[in-house]
């Protein structure tokens, strides 16, 4: 059991999220004294969203995307441990561990992102891989990689369940990422329920975005319910609602997101899909030490998307308020941008940028800018 050695308050971030990123280099420049600082979380490396794309297609190295938390919490002054949380005492203020620490806590803050949910999909836990967490996702990307040098292989069917964003970008990076291999035949497969690609963009996104997929050899299954992921012979076999079945080598699994069962169980408020219900101070509705970030937190006066933008901008008011409880001194509301900009990238060296209703198609000019904007976000570590 890891206890206070003094009086000292701990502040304890659970997860290594983009948010947490920013608490931790702002405890850096401005520290708080009688505090203990800890982080816990899986991985010593953790690859910022914003640049996986690009990373995937082969246009970033390894430490060029990746934060590396035994490097920052160094610089903040924070204890690191390396372990994965499995279960939250709000009786008591205690986090249990994987490896069987129990942590206390004063005050606590959760940024642990999401994981696509496909629980309820037979097949897809033991078969697909899924987006998050982005690292295990990094390690079967990787290998894959390898295979098909290892291999020889000169044909590649890849299934991707799921047409938001995530879904879309890793339809288009694959192939870049993929093109030096000695791949004779690549095929990418983009399976999505609704009849649209990207049905949260603004429709000017979705046709443009469509229009690039197909033109880059991508085949679309639009209106198509995958309810099953089996093992074949040599190959998947994906299988859908309407009796459409497809084989694929390898399957990633890219949809909507769901929270881990640890927070769903654990008590704290949370909405109908297992996310921490939080106010305008990104802090619990049932537990006012308790505060949230990232995708695994919903606002409850604001609906925003399960979207790395927001949670960059939410780490700056996390700092503000944890700092403040500590203090005793009244909190201060984050106000989250009723628009955002959003560059998703193509593959291919472009990206297309789109705000609200207003979009520009994919040029080389906006990947530079976006390739700027990811780059200065991962200096400040």
């Amino acid at each position: 059991m890891i206890k206070n050695k003094n009086k000292n308050k701990n502040i304890v971030l659970v997860g290594g999220g983009h948010s947490h990123a920013i608490v931790l280099k702002l405890f850096a420049i401005y520290p708080l004294l009688g505090v203990n600082l800890i982080l816990i979380t899986p991985d010593k490396y953790t690859p910022y969203s914003g640049m996986l794309p690009g990373y995937i297609a082969g246009f970033y190295n390894y430490t060029q995307c990746h934060i590396d938390w035994e490097k920052l919490c160094r610089f903040a002054g924070a204890q690191l441990y390396l372990d994965q949380v499995i279960g939250l005492d709000l009786k008591n203020n205690q986090l249990l561990c994987d490896q069987q620490s129990v942590i206390d806590f004063d005050l606590l803050s959760i940024d642990i992102g999401s994981t696509p949910g496909k629980l309820s999909v037979s097949g897809a836990v033991e078969y697909a891989i899924a987006a998050k967490p982005v690292a295990q996702f990094l390690e079967h990307w990787h290998k894959l990689r390898e295979n098909v040098v290892i291999n020889s292989q000169k044909t590649l069917n890849i299934g991707i369940v799921g047409g938001g964003a995530g879904g879309v970008e890793l339809a288009l990076s694959m192939p870049a990422g993929l093109q030096n291999l000695g791949i004779d035949d690549l095929q990418v497969h983009l399976w999505q329920k609704s009849h649209e690609i990207m049905p949260n963009y603004h429709l000017s996104v979705r046709l443009i975005m469509e229009k690039v997929l197909i033109n880059k050899g991508v085949k679309l299954h639009l209106g198509e319910t995958v309810n099953q992921v089996a093992p074949g012979k040599e190959k998947l076999k994906i299988k859908c609602q309407s009796g459409l079945e497809f084989e694929c080598d390898q399957v990633f699994w890219v949809t909507q997101a769901s929270a881990a069962e640890w927070v769903k169980d654990s008590g704290i408020g949370t909405d109908e899909k297992g996310f921490i219900l939080v106010n305008n101070n990104l802090q619990s509705v049932t537990h006012a030490h308790i505060f949230a970030a990232g995708d695994i937190a919903t606002m409850i006066n604001h609906h925003l998307p399960k979207a790395g933008v927001f949670a960059v901008r939410q780490g700056k008011p996390l700092y503000e308020n944890l700092k403040r409880m500590i203090l005793g001194k009244s909190l201060k509301p984050y106000q989250p941008q009723k628009t955002y900009l959003s560059l998703i990238s193509t593959g291919d060296g472009k990206a297309l940028a789109t705000r609200g209703s207003f979009t520009l198609p994919p040029h080389q000019l906006l990947w530079y800018w976006k390739d700027w904007i990811d780059r200065r976000f991962m200096r400040q570590f």
